[in-house]
């Protein structure tokens, strides 16, 4: 299969146009680049995520105080990758009972 040249470079995009139509392209390509940063996100989060879970040293353990009473970081949920407005700490459950 040869190079594509500018004429059919031009002939498809103008069978891609017609296909979709020129009011859903631009939506199209918005969500076509909001996925590509989502994957591209969550390759990064996998990534350091692999490199964490191979410590070289063990954990700090708590002292003076129970690993039950230790309190961890609150954690976040983030709608999309960069999107601070939507971002909300989670609330983790709680185990009120006395054992």
């Amino acid at each position: 299969m040869g190079r594509l040249g500018p004429t059919e470079i031009i002939l498809i995009l103008v069978i891609i146009i017609l296909l979709f139509g020129a009011k859903k392209l631009p939506d199209m390509a918005r969500s076509l680049g909001k996925s590509a940063r989502i994957l591209k996100s969550e390759a990064k989060a996998m990534k350091k995520d692999d490199d964490q879970s191979a410590p070289a040293d063990p954990p700090p353990h708590v002292t003076g105080v129970a690993q039950d009473q230790a309190t961890p970081a609150p954690r976040t949920i983030k709608a999309a990758p960069g999107d601070v407005t939507s971002s909300r700490p989670v609330a983790e459950p709680t185990d009120t009972t006395k054992r």
